[in-house]
């Protein structure tokens, strides 16, 4: 049995542009988790689950594309946020709420930024949230370490991509 039902799941992976993924980050790189992000958006993105993509453009700053392997395929959604979260001024809660979605799988850089305010607000819409922690990283190693060990197990689960790809089944 999966604990993931792909009908009712999405995974949503966060920032993942080239800017962001070249900042030096901690305890993993932007490209070991974008590595283990793909793997990921490849399996939830057979299973039938929801893809979403999302992407900061922040007011008066230079523009970075997703990454060449995360660029959203036919069928996937593009958020494109102005803010940390990306729930604030955005269609995802709609987007999600019209497909069914009931889980939401994340990853993402960084994960005490956009990673965990995207989470917590998931959580606040009433949604069942599970962060992968090696498909996150963060600025440094405290702040990783307690968005991933204090925080995210107290609104929902915290797994592995081996564990998150063995639960999709």
């Amino acid at each position: 049995m999966t604990l993931f039902d792909p009908a009712s799941t999405a995974l949503v992976l966060v920032d993942f542009q080239d800017r962001i993924v070249a900042l030096p980050t901690t305890p993993f790189t932007g490209p070991e988790v974008a590595a283990n992000a793909v793997r990921l958006r490849d399996a939830f993105s057979e299973s039938g689950a929801q893809i979403v993509i999302i992407q900061v453009r922040r007011p008066g700053s230079e523009e970075s594309p997703v990454i060449a392997e995360l660029k959203p395929r036919a069928g996937e959604k593009l958020v494109i946020k102005t803010a940390i979260g990306g729930f604030y001024n955005t269609d995802l809660h709609a987007h999600l709420r019209d497909a069914g979605v009931r889980t939401v799988v994340f990853g993402g850089i960084a994960t005490e930024f956009g990673v965990e305010s995207t989470l917590r607000a998931a959580a606040d819409f009433g949604y069942e949230v599970v962060a992968v922690s090696d498909a996150m990283t963060g600025l440094s190693d405290i702040a990783h370490e307690s968005s991933t060990t204090k925080i995210f197990p107290r609104l929902g689960t915290v797994l592995t991509t081996a564990e998150t790809l063995a639960a999709l089944g």
